[in-house]
């Protein structure tokens, strides 16, 4: 199931625009109006001072807004929503120390290349820089994390920086866009006119691809022997699940994702390698360790995929396909760029292949004993864990969730081992059903998270996979979850330890596990119900699937609390400044 973007049609669009023809509005009125015409139905945010203005015209709007408990996951759950959607996400925070609560959350969208519009309430324009109170240089201060930002000075401008701010958000690879609005120009008013395109001088990403580049492309897939397609987040971004199944299908090369790119491939499918790097599978790592051709869709070659630079796909030629072109070349050498969006590129690349029909299956005929290598690697060393009947082990837990949710969930994680299992176990097969912090790496991500794909899809299991130390970042948007109705289901695997570190600990510092412990145990359960929620408790493991069909079960908001084994580690695992092929795996 694939949720591409919702665009209101030409004649929908001007009938709206004549409505503002010659008639004067307020720039908070302005705003809304911009947002309504973007499409967007759902806001989150946090009130203030500096945007009381918006927020008195909001209860005028037919947009919906949802009342996070911080600013920081008012931006995680709009990150959501966009990423559950295909749409841009919108969040709203007033001045000063609420804006600089975005912080995190717009850090973690631009490393995830996700879209958002973010609006943060600004000091009036005279007293800019004047230090006045709750006054942050928010365009200083996120340039950095920022796709582009914007201080508007004038309300004339305001609909005109609407309409740049989406277009650019959400075209060539996505990201945040900043609009710091002064309270001034809020209350300024103006004539409306939203502008009907946008033209912006050096800023043309690039859609279609070169032709010779993608014919070069097919003869290198054609002499490849041992090929392997790697997928990145932007495989998921562009919904191009569909074209990319067919293309490997086509081509019949093995396929590994990044922890952004899965579920755009069915982890199920004969041709899956499931994820590769510092936890992907053992298979995944050595083929792309022993490939002659590497194919990467949408991947920037992060560090956790590739290990050791120097020993990252030694033998293979590189086509890298990205619609920015200056991830291209930016970790690793690349023989062959492809600049251009995936929708484009893989169809084109299909209908090549088969123009090359007798050789496509000369092609597929010669990498047989390919293909049979990573059947055997399959078998030698699949995922798999020490199996008990005393201690709950988390990645049991994992795959009880996965069927009993029979694979029409929505799940999202915070940061951690969790995060890992999750990603190891799941065996995602629906694009956009995997929603989780790769780049920045962020914790307390997963809960705001869940909140914003639930506001997305109301009638949809949502389902927070959560640790307790990530739990324990952003709890409080339990209040949100109640007061909204919003059904998410919350698993916390606790193991009263900041696992993933103390797993770094365990093996690389002699187990001195310092300030790793999460002495105080919590009782999640007695948590759940402070904020009006259900909570249940497994101890066992029997106790695990009926937990699982219990919580799922009960209307609401619902915290799952597994007390898991607790110093159960995340394997296989490639050490920091290791190659691929040298995995740590599980006994």
């Amino acid at each position: 199931m694939q949720y591409r973007q919702q665009v209101l049609s030409p004649t929908l669009l001007l009938g709206l625009r004549n409505e503002g023809d010659n008639v004067k509005k307020t720039g908070s009125q302005i705003l809304l109006e911009c947002l309504r015409l973007e499409g967007v139905e759902t806001v989150f945010g946090y009130p203030g001072g500096t945007v009381i203005n918006i927020y008195d015209d909001l209860m005028d709007s037919p947009i919906e807004h949802i009342l996070t408990r911080h600013e920081q996951a008012a931006v995680h759950a709009a990150d959501a929503y966009a990423r559950a959607t295909g749409k841009v996400g919108v969040a709203i925070a007033t001045s000063g120390p609420g804006a600089t609560n975005t912080i995190t959350g717009i850090a973690t969208a631009y490393m995830d290349s996700i879209p958002l519009v973010i609006i943060t309430g600004q000091v009036p324009t005279p007293l800019i820089g004047n230090d006045a109170f709750q006054e942050a240089d928010m365009v200083g201060i996120t340039r950095p994390i920022t796709k582009h930002n914007y201080l508007v000075r004038d309300v004339r401008d305001l609909a005109r920086i609407v309409k740049q701010a989406f277009y650019i958000a959400r075209t060539g690879r996505p990201g945040p866009v900043l609009i710091d609005l002064p309270k001034d120009v809020q209350i300024d008013s103006a004539i409306f006119e939203y502008p009907q395109s946008v033209e912006l001088r050096g800023y043309k990403p690039t859609v279609s691809a070169n032709p010779r580049q993608l014919e070069k492309a097919v003869e290198m897939i054609l002499a490849a022997r041992k090929p392997v397609i790697y997928v990145g987040g932007g495989a998921t971004l562009s919904d191009v699940s569909d074209d990319l199944l067919r293309f490997a299908e086509t081509v019949q090369a093995p396929v590994t994702t990044t922890l952004m790119g899965m579920a755009s491939f069915p982890k199920k499918h004969p041709l899956s390698l499931g994820m590769l790097g510092m936890h992907g599978t053992f298979y995944a790592n050595m083929a792309v360790t022993n490939a002659d051709l590497l194919i990467a869709l949408g991947a920037r070659f992060d560090d956790r995929v590739t290990g050791k630079i120097a020993t990252f796909a030694p033998h293979a030629r590189i086509i890298h396909v990205d619609v920015d072109p200056t991830s291209i070349k930016k970790n690793v050498r690349v023989d062959l760029p492809v600049v251009g969006v995936l929708p484009d590129v893989l169809p084109r690349l299909v209908e090549g292949l088969q123009q090359q029909n007798e050789r496509l299956v000369d092609a597929i005929e010669a990498t047989q004993g390919w293909r049979e290598q990573v059947e055997l690697w399959k078998e030698q060393h699949p995922m798999t864990y020490k199996k008990t009947k005393t201690t709950i082990k988390p990645q049991f837990v994992i795959e009880k969730l996965r069927e009993l949710t029979e694979d029409d969930a929505i799940i999202t994680t915070e940061v951690g081992q969790h995060q890992m299992w999750t990603a190891q176990f799941f065996d995602f097969t629906q694009p956009r059903t995997f929603i989780t912090s790769g780049g920045l790496g962020t914790m307390g991500f997963g809960l705001p998270a869940a909140l914003g794909a639930q506001a997305a899809f109301p009638k949809r299991q949502v389902i927070d996979v959560s640790g307790d130390g990530s739990f324990q970042m952003n709890s409080q948007e339990l209040a949100t979850l109640v007061q909204y109705r919003l059904p998410v289901k919350i698993v916390i695997l606790n193991n009263n330890f900041l696992g993933m570190v103390r797993q770094w600990q365990q093996l690389f510092f002699d187990r001195r596990y310092s300030q790793t412990c999460m002495e105080l145990p919590i009782d999640f359960v007695k948590l759940a119900e402070a904020y009006g929620a259900k909570g249940f408790q497994a101890t066992h493991p029997d106790e695990v699937e009926e937990v699982i069909r219990q919580g799922l079960a009960t209307p609401g908001p619902v915290i799952m609390e597994f007390k898991i084994a607790r110093e159960e580690n995340v394997l296989p695992m490639v050490p920091a400044g290791a190659g691929l092929n040298e995995m740590v795996l599980a006994s």
